[in-house]
């Protein structure tokens, strides 16, 4: 069952957006305000700021919308991207999106259960694989608006999941990690975010 729901999301996914036409150079020198938290090249130094470089791109331009039109509310970015284009994000995301990410370490006592989550899933649990949308590298689907989720900071990602779970991240296409975080406890998201921020 699974399968098949996964399939006919990204099937949905695919279909259903156009991927981002922004120039990476141009975006460079838009950039100036977001290294304050997400440093220059994108790869943010502090936990709590994702990394954003090598980002998919069309899942950055969505994010982006969905922070400056309020639908994902983000406290730190309040009125950051008002005066902006959707050229201007489409810019940013396609400069953060050409930059490589750095990868950090899984913590030894959470790889075992972390990479069972990341590559198999939890079937008792009605939990699929995350390479399902992520791929096994964890590079996402830029096509689908899927994100990259390798070398991201392991306490960015389990927040993110906690905020699925609670319903506070509200943004996701059709609910599916709001649906698929329900299912998880905080040991298991521990885990698999300490797993993706060394996945690289």
């Amino acid at each position: 069952m699974n399968k098949i729901l996964i399939s006919l999301l990204l099937t949905m996914g695919i279909t259903g957006l156009a991927n981002a036409a922004g120039d990476a150079a141009a975006g460079q020198g838009k950039t100036a305000v977001c290294a304050a938290c997400h440093n220059a090249d994108g790869n943010s130094a502090i936990g709590s700021f994702p990394k954003l470089a090598g980002q998919n791109e069309t899942y950055l331009v969505k994010q982006l919308k969905d922070i400056k039109s309020g639908a994902r509310p983000i406290v730190e970015m309040t009125g950051l991207l008002d005066s902006l284009t959707e050229q201007d994000l489409e810019d940013i995301a396609a400069y953060f999106a050409s930059k490589k990410v750095q990868g950090g370490q899984v913590a030894k006592d959470q790889l075992e259960l972390g990479q069972q989550i990341y590559r198999a899933g939890l079937s008792a649990k009605g939990v699929p694989a995350c390479t399902a949308c992520h791929l096994p590298n964890g590079q996402g689907m830029n096509a689908a608006g899927y994100p990259a989720l390798s070398g991201q900071h392991a306490a960015y990602s389990e927040k993110q999941l906690k905020d699925f779970r609670a319903g506070a991240r509200n943004n996701d296409p059709q609910s599916m990690m709001r649906d698929i975080a329900a299912k998880l406890n905080d040991t298991e998201m521990k885990a698999v975010s300490s797993y993706l921020q060394g996945l690289y």
